[in-house]
């Protein structure tokens, strides 16, 4: 006779995998001084796998595009959606974040039994999730979110250069590279630049002080 302590792991266990479509979900852009925090939710179709997906870091800008366009043509769905820079200073950058990826989640056309989500940190969600730390390079479907995030965001920061090539954005995709932070104290902050990231909100009490 099973004792009721040693049923309880077998019931979570029959509870945490349970049957049906699983969801991955990575952001892009936690770090920069600039732009929007994107986050994607991919469903793969296990009938039409995708070689070479993979953490996109590690992956070129040129194969992170044709892997992007494979992603969208192959998956079962996908979403992507983000966090603006006004929702990053006004809740901090790990709440806008979580807010990022639960509206790419929400997004999906089809609601997924599991979501797997990179990282240590769960946002809200209204099914079960499990994050997975290093979930970009280990789980196939986190890869695809990583790559459509990414590549989402790399766009938008690309096109912000067309707008004011005088920053670089085309370069360090907002980061706070010495060429960035140089640009900053040359210029001042756009509106685009989190004011809540120290080195915009110094770089923005340079400009009040400066000379008119």
């Amino acid at each position: 006779m099973r004792s009721r302590k040693s049923s309880l792991p077998e019931q979570a266990t029959l509870a945490w995998d349970v049957p049906g479509l699983v969801a991955g979900v990575d952001e892009a852009g936690r770090g920069p001084l600039a732009g929007p925090v994107v986050a994607a939710a991919v469903i793969l179709d296990d009938l039409r796998p995708i070689p070479g997906l993979n953490d996109s870091k590690k992956l070129s800008a040129a194969r992170r595009e044709v892997l992007f366009d494979e992603i969208r043509a192959k998956a079962l769905c996908c979403s992507v959606a983000e966090a603006s820079v006004e929702e990053i200073d006004r809740l901090n950058i790990l709440q806008a974040t979580m807010l990022a990826m639960r509206r790419a989640v929400q997004g999906l056309r089809l609601k997924p039994a599991k979501v797997l989500v990179d990282g240590n940190r769960l946002p809200p969600l209204e099914v079960l999730a499990e994050a997975i730390v290093g979930g970009d390079a280990k789980v196939a479907a986190i890869s695809a979110a990583s790559i459509l995030a990414k590549v989402t965001r790399d766009r938008q920061l690309i096109e912000l250069h067309q707008r004011h090539p005088e920053y670089g954005f085309d370069r360090h995709k907002g980061y706070g590279t010495a060429d960035h932070l140089a640009a900053l104290r040359r210029h001042g902050p756009l509106p685009v630049h989190r004011r809540s990231f120290a080195p915009v909100a110094q770089a923005l009490t340079a400009s009040d002080r400066s000379p008119a």
